[in-house]
């Protein structure tokens, strides 16, 4: 391929498969920026809350879902911050379109994490304070609201693109 050669033809953007993921690459990093801020706030909330008086008032389940939900924050902090070990211990190696396909993997993966991590938060939090019915019902709402934001959205545009693509 020539340096003015699209990478993917016929897309608009005159540019190499190098500078392509370089584009992504930074695109990535962007979002993982954003995750990475939310998430570690998430962990240090939840990494607070055995030194609050009430933890002791805690019940068996209340501190399984806590438990679950320091390790699904860790998890999710270790996944967001993967691409950037990676990228450290690639450098140079001219793997930038291999990180990038790992980093979109990476990304879907901490979003299916974080997506139980905040249906676990809501759980945990009305359950202690309501009742674990209430805490079921408003972990079941914020569950589908995730579902509907990030699966189900993204396939109604995906078929109206293509319907549109079909049309012309």
């Amino acid at each position: 391929m020539s340096d003015g050669e699209d990478a993917a033809p016929g897309d608009g953007r005159n540019e190499t498969r190098e500078q392509r993921a370089d584009r992504n690459w930074n695109e990535l990093l962007q979002e993982f920026r954003v995750f990475q801020t939310g998430t570690q706030i998430l962990a240090a909330f939840l990494l607070t809350l055995p030194f609050q008086q009430r933890f002791t008032q805690l019940s068996p389940f209340d501190l399984g879902v806590y438990l679950v939900l320091v390790f699904l924050a860790v998890i999710t902090t270790l996944l967001a911050l993967a691409p950037v070990a990676l990228h450290r211990l690639l450098f140079r190696q001219r793997a930038k379109t291999e990180l990038v396909g790992l980093g979109s993997k990476i990304l879907i993966l901490c979003l299916a994490a974080a997506s139980l991590l905040f249906t676990g938060i809501v759980l945990f939090i009305v359950d202690f304070l309501l009742t674990p019915t209430a805490g079921l019902i408003a972990a079941g709402c914020v569950f589908v609201l995730l579902l509907v934001i990030w699966v189900v959205l993204p396939l109604v545009i995906r078929a109206q693109r293509r319907r549109h693509a079909g049309v012309q």
